[in-house]
């Protein structure tokens, strides 16, 4: 079909429960004939769009290289990506659902230090008393860095976080962390607390498009409430 439009929705979760409920209340409904596990669906009444199933950061990889041309994702994952896939990519509306902050957190015990620019001079303690440099764990490096910089902070390298980000200080992985929090409780549960100027990004979940569909893809992001 010519003027076919795909459209990937976040495959998990709450982002996903999210664009459903928008979704609904645009009396867009989403019927799919297979079971739980079926990541294709169709709107009822509308033949030309295909729903796509992914996950979050791989709606917007897809938006980036144009094998998507609409999706629901979160405009932390938005702009944690690289310059080149970002500048394909537009917002066309924020979404109240999916709301989560990305933070700087540390140790409850490291009691003198309460900002940013306290984190400078502990990264330069670490350097010059125990030669070595300041870990940070994150799922973020791009935002992380940039953040860091633009503070002033230089004295710490980045360690990948691959799971539950909070636990890193706790097993000798990093000192501290960045992570994504909605509520903070997580964080404080696991002893950690976020800089009184720690906050990186607000995000929330965003209709976006790819900009070289953007003709084909416009009546119908028009009629989207």
């Amino acid at each position: 079909m010519k003027n076919l439009i795909s459209i990937g929705l976040p495959s998990k979760g709450r982002l996903k429960e999210g664009s459903i409920d928008f979704f609904g209340k645009n009396n867009l409904k989403l019927t799919s004939n297979g079971g739980e596990r079926n990541y294709f669906a169709r709107i009822e009444n509308f033949p030309n769009i295909k729903i796509i199933y992914l996950h979050a950061k791989e709606i917007i990889q897809r938006l980036g290289d144009g094998t998507l041309d609409i999706g629901i994702s979160g405009l932390d994952l938005l702009n944690e990506s690289p310059i080149n896939l970002r500048k394909k990519i537009e917002v066309n509306k924020k979404l109240n659902f999916g709301m989560a902050n990305l933070v700087i957190a540390i140790p409850d015990d490291w009691m003198d230090v309460q900002t940013v620019a306290d984190l400078e001079e502990v990264s330069f303690d670490f350097r010059d008393k125990k030669n070595t440099r300041l870990r940070v764990a994150t799922k973020y490096p791009n935002l992380t860095n940039t953040f860091l910089v633009s503070k002033g902070v230089t004295q710490y390298k980045l360690v990948s976080s691959l799971g539950a980000t909070e636990t890193y200080p706790f097993i000798g992985s990093s000192e501290i962390i960045t992570d994504i929090t909605s509520s903070g409780k997580t964080l404080k549960d696991n002893n950690l607390r976020i800089l009184k100027d720690g906050l990186i990004l607000k995000s929330q979940a965003c209709v976006l498009f790819s900009k070289k569909k953007a003709a084909k893809v416009q009546p119908f992001l028009n009629s989207l409430n």
